[in-house]
């Protein structure tokens, strides 16, 4: 039976970063590692797509998909008969797995074709996914996937009824074996190199929002929300 852990639960008490461990110090670039809290939260709350990935088979998945950040956990939901999902329930300990999330920031243009790069903002998270089966935490969590997509949704929306609850189900992860890493900066390009006769620089990448577009069946007296007008 997978186990259940109250939706307030916050994880790691102790000191204000991530313990690093061996999976979570990179062999490259090490002082672009950040383990403090801050730096990792902030970089999951700006993104609402992760990428998990597991074993399936004896060979490697990874699928794109919806997250929400409660505390030091994170919780993705799917069909009651996605194959990651049913794994993480099946047996215990779980399912092994690991999270990433990446922003771009920016295009990172050298006068060497070996010295091309990218200012991002990455994490990556490590650890075991178990099913959540406690109502009120699997309700709470899924109220902040929708969240972490728009902020102030989920009170703005019908909530699921029993039927699709049925159709569900939820894993969590707890943030425990964790790590950000971040570039920022321009090329580094060689001392040879400086004197070539090439653009080098920085081209800014950003995320931006379109004004929203209504429902063709929407009621024309429904006003789009605060909430939308804000992204």
């Amino acid at each position: 039976m997978p186990d259940t852990v109250t939706p307030d639960s916050t994880g790691p008490a102790a000191g204000a970063a991530y313990e690093p461990t061996e999976r979570t110090v990179p062999s490259r670039a090490r002082q672009r590692a950040s383990y403090d809290h801050e730096t990792v939260h902030s970089i999951l709350d700006a993104a609402y797509l992760c990428h998990l990935g597991f074993v399936r088979d004896g060979a490697p998945v990874v699928l794109p998909t919806l997250f929400g950040r409660i505390g030091h956990r994170l919780y993705v939901h799917g069909s009651t008969g996605s194959r990651p999902l049913r794994a993480a329930g099946a047996a215990d300990p779980g399912l092994a797995v690991c999270l990433t999330v990446t922003h771009v920031d920016g295009l990172v243009l050298a006068r060497s074709a070996f010295h091309h790069s990218l200012n991002y903002r990455s994490v990556v998270v490590h650890g075991i996914a178990r099913t959540v089966t406690d109502p009120e935490e699997r309700r709470v969590a899924l109220d902040a996937i929708v969240d972490q997509v728009v902020p102030g949704r989920s009170k703005d929306s019908r909530s699921a009824d029993a039927k699709e609850l049925a159709a569900t189900a939820v894993i969590r992860l707890d943030l425990d074996e964790v790590s950000a890493k971040i570039r920022t900066g321009g090329p580094n390009d060689d001392p040879e190199d400086l004197a070539l006769p090439y653009w080098a620089g920085v081209v800014p990448v950003a995320r931006r929002y379109a004004a929203p577009v209504p429902s063709d069946d929407l009621d024309p007296s429904v006003q789009v929300p605060d909430y939308l007008t804000a992204l």
